[in-house]
């Protein structure tokens, strides 16, 4: 382990110098390992300062970056600290958050500060999180109320629907839909009047659920896409272990297959963040170059474990990924887009 003493910079150079001859076999990269998305740009390149933003308007915010921490949890012990933290991100950088499922707050205010969080986030939006059975069960039992007093009581500018029929089949004590969620959706849009985010739990969705979404009178849609956490699986983990059932974890839609679909089709000026799978932010930088509509980019997992640890800790993750992304920006195109 080096030593963290400063040297002259004679010195400082001499030893760099070595590193370099110490290392070069081991730094030999092969011309077939070579990432092929994009054109390296370098003479157009300055190193991102440290008040460099990328100014995004979404869901009627103004983001100084094109980021989303993408609905994670709420009714455990940590929820308390790693929304709270992750709201702190938020406010301090102007990114937009979705809280993880507001079931609980349905029927007990006790756990209410998990989720109170809006007072950290400044003007950056925060979302409500409910899912598709909760919403079919409230409209069964003429309850929809509840939802419009669960997103007053956590001060939230929108509501996120998720999607998740197989996470449900796999699950235990999993809820059953006796209605499409379609018709679910198109029933509880009827009644609702806050901004609404529709998201699958990774699977991602196919072009005729993508279809029938943009026909929706909803804000936006968040991909949830395969190749990230995947719930289906996460249930199977907790015990289904059914065979019958395992082949089902597989299916599914990447981000980059679900963009393509995006595409193709008419958006109707709905509003895309991009999830599931986006392992870096030249990940991310990808799909959000490709999409043609208005998005950005949701991660979930990656801010987990820094959030679960203390602000300061999540601030450098986060300005490790800041710097990341804004250098994609100025040092890389896709391929033929030049």
């Amino acid at each position: 382990m080096k030593s963290s003493k400063k040297l002259p910079f004679s010195d400082e150079l001499a030893e760099r110098k070595g590193d370099h001859i110490a290392l070069a076999q081991r730094a030999r990269t092969l011309s077939g390992e070579i990432d092929t998305r994009f054109n390296y740009e370098p003479l157009f390149f300055s190193h991102p300062q440290e008040s460099d933003t990328w100014k995004t308007k979404f869901l009627g915010f103004e983001l100084d970056y094109p980021l989303w921490i993408s609905s994670m949890t709420g009714g455990t012990n940590h929820a308390k600290n790693i929304n709270e933290n992750l709201a702190r991100l938020c406010g301090e950088f102007h990114l937009g958050m979705g809280l993880g499922s507001c079931r609980s707050l349905l029927t007990d205010c006790s756990r209410l500060n998990e989720f109170a969080v809006k007072k950290y986030m400044g003007s950056s939006p925060l979302y409500a999180n409910i899912g598709i059975a909760q919403v079919e069960e409230l409209l069964a039992n003429n309850s929809e109320s509840l939802l419009h007093e669960m997103v007053k009581m956590v001060e939230a500018d929108g509501l996120i629907i998720h999607i998740n029929p197989l996470q449900e089949w796999f699950q235990p004590e999993g809820d059953r839909f006796k209605v499409s969620p379609l018709e679910t959706l198109k029933r509880f849009l009827e009644k609702f009047e806050y901004p609404v985010v529709v998201k699958e739990v990774g699977q991602g969705m196919g072009p005729r659920s993508l279809r029938a979404l943009l026909e929706l009178p909803i804000a936006g849609i968040e991909l949830g896409a395969f190749g990230g956490t995947n719930f289906t699986l996460l249930e199977n983990l907790r015990g289904t272990n059914d065979p019958n059932r395992e082949g089902f974890i597989l299916v599914g839609h990447t981000a980059l297959e679900m963009v393509e679909v995006l595409n193709a089709l008419p958006t109707r000026n709905k509003e895309i963040i991009i999830s599931g799978g986006i392992k870096t932010m030249l990940d991310g930088y990808e799909l959000k170059s490709k999409l043609k509509t208005n998005s950005v980019i949701g991660m979930a997992s990656a801010f987990l474990a820094p959030a679960l640890k203390d602000y300061e800790t999540l601030r450098n993750y986060f300005l490790s990924q800041r710097e990341a992304l804004l250098t994609a920006k100025s040092l890389l195109e896709l391929r033929g887009e030049a």
